[in-house]
């Protein structure tokens, strides 16, 4: 499914193709987005494990976190898994570049990976995190969803790989994404 544009008008439709897709595909796990826990959050009771990945501490502002305590507490007890650390597809190359200039191998690969938009290169992201932080299993298809600027508008059918092995990583669908990004 294409969606007219990118945005968080689109997460609850998404959130519901990700989960549809789960239980046709059988697929068990799904790994989601969220700087909040808004669109964690939706997928409660969806019958799936569920890893939530967040913007990384310091994200929007040096050593303060997005999401609250509160909020990871609630999704704990929801059952899902909640990770956060450092993006794959930035981290030290993002710092390395503001420092010195320049472009580096990580940095090409979220650009290219966002010529299919924002949510598509959060997804690969998330779930590469998701699996080097043992959250996930190894060598199983999961869904991954994702988005631009806040919500969600994309979720992919996705085999990760280790971050240290990230071009074994194998997109198999994409279940639902923006048309204009």
């Amino acid at each position: 499914m294409y969606f007219e544009s990118a945005g968080p008008q689109n997460t609850q439709k998404t959130i519901e193709l990700a989960v549809k897709t789960a239980h046709e595909r059988g697929i068990n796990y799904i790994v989601v987005a969220s700087c909040s826990g808004k669109t964690a959050k939706l997928l409660e009771n969806c019958g799936k494990n569920v890893v939530v990945v967040t913007h990384v501490n310091g994200f929007a502002e040096p050593g303060k976190m997005e999401i609250d305590e509160k909020t990871i507490e609630e999704l704990k007890a929801k059952g899902f898994k909640v990770y956060t650390g450092t993006h794959v597809l930035s981290g030290a190359e993002r710092g390395i570049s503001r420092k010195f200039g320049g472009v580096y191998p990580v940095e090409i690969m979220a650009h290219t990976l966002r010529m299919l938009g924002q949510g598509v290169k959060v997804a690969v992201e998330i779930s590469v995190m998701a699996l080097d932080a043992g959250l996930i299993p190894y060598g199983e298809d999961i869904i991954a969803i994702g988005g631009t600027s806040e919500g969600a508008d994309t979720a992919v059918i996705i085999r990760p790989s280790h971050a240290a092995s990230i071009f074994e990583t194998k997109i198999k669908e994409i279940i639902c994404k923006p048309y204009e990004f």
